[in-house]
């Protein structure tokens, strides 16, 4: 396959001539593409031109990681062996990626939970567990990773006030298209397939656990293939019922990644989502008279300005704020995840050159 031209199954699953091109110098070594459709924590399940195939990462391929956010996510376009399982040993530069920081003790690091994604369904529930905040963190994340979000409020047959849920996620999201759908009773469903699921488009959705992405799922392919759970009647939140990242085949030729829901969704990267996520505070703050101006004392704070005549609220500066907070304690803290990750990698390959030394030469060299 080293002159490899585009292969239909691989121009269902997205491959171009952009993808191909950036393979070009792995196809002169007789390696092969795939896309990654399902990420576990060891194992990854491939799809390729000839099937989907169980893969592992080599061990260089481990060594050089600096961390999870390294490691093939779903979506992403790896370089594979021609074995049996593969072996992964490349992967291909993302075209846009998101996430979330997962803390572990001290140690915040990151998780990409989709890669090579158009676009992003920011999905809210409106059965009661409608949260503007938390669709203003989705928003960020989506935005920071390079993906063009649409908001989905779901379960529009639940709600007595659709309109003005839909004009006050609206008012969040300045310039995001919001669609009204109900996976459940199937409203708006074939308009999202027609504007946004068109052949060899990957789109993912987002959101917390509750809001119906996995009913979603099924309402799209047509089947019961994700399980589904009820929302907890005593405080309005959903079961965890995706257990894991899946890229998924829709009829018509559109991919979809589902994901699981996410309690607690730290800000991977947002702060180069957040004028986009907060564009109207972003569009205010050019009229502030001091280029670092914290919205607080300064004089001529345009921001400020627009609190005190209506045209911001409260609750949305107070969440770009928290959000802002969020973000430096993310970069700060990955500095660190790097600079531990990189003195862990030197320690491992001193041992094993002290180590070989030992066995070459004893312990008179």
């Amino acid at each position: 396959m080293a002159t490899m031209l585009p292969h239909p199954a691989l121009t269902s699953l997205g491959w171009d001539p952009g993808w191909q091109a950036a393979f070009a110098p792995f196809a002169a070594a007789g390696r092969l593409p795939a896309r990654v459709v399902v990420a576990h924590r060891d194992a990854w399940i491939l799809a390729t031109s000839n099937g989907d195939h169980d893969a592992v990462i080599s061990g260089r391929f481990r060594h050089e990681a600096l961390g999870p956010g390294d490691l093939p996510a779903v979506g992403d376009w790896v370089v594979v062996s021609d074995t049996e399982p593969a072996v992964i040993s490349a992967v291909l530069p993302r075209r846009s990626a998101f996430g979330r920081n997962r803390e572990d003790g001290q140690v915040v690091s990151d998780q990409v939970l989709a890669a090579n994604v158009d676009t992003g369904f920011v999905v809210a529930g409106l059965d009661g567990d409608f949260n503007l905040r938390r669709l203003e963190r989705y928003l960020a994340v989506a935005w920071s990773g390079g993906t063009t979000p649409v908001i989905l409020l779901n379960k529009s047959d639940t709600t007595d006030d659709l309109d003005g849920l839909r004009v006050a996620a609206e008012a969040v999201a300045p310039g995001v298209e919001v669609r009204t759908v109900s996976a459940r009773t199937g409203h708006g469903v074939e308009d999202l397939r027609r504007d946004h699921l068109t052949p060899g488009r990957t789109a993912v959705l987002l959101g917390s656990s509750g809001v119906g992405k996995s009913t979603l799922v099924n309402a799209l392919l047509g089947h019961d293939r994700q399980r589904t759970g009820a929302v907890r009647e005593d405080d309005g939140k959903g079961r965890h019922t995706t257990r894991y990242r899946e890229l998924v085949r829709l009829p018509g030729g559109a991919l979809l990644i589902d994901t699981p829901g996410i309690r607690s969704l730290g800000v991977a990267g947002a702060a180069d989502g957040m004028d986009a996520a907060f564009a109207d505070i972003a569009a205010f703050a050019v009229g502030c008279r001091f280029g670092d101006c914290t919205h607080e004392r300064e004089p001529g704070c345009e921001v400020r300005a627009a609190l005190a005549d209506g045209r911001l609220a409260e609750d949305r500066l107070a969440s770009h704020r928290k959000l802002e907070r969020e973000a430096a304690h993310v970069a700060r803290s990955g500095d660190r995840l790097l600079r531990e990750a990189e003195r862990r990698k030197w320690k491992a390959i001193g041992m094993a050159g002290r180590a070989h030394m030992q066995q070459k030469y004893g312990s008179d060299r």
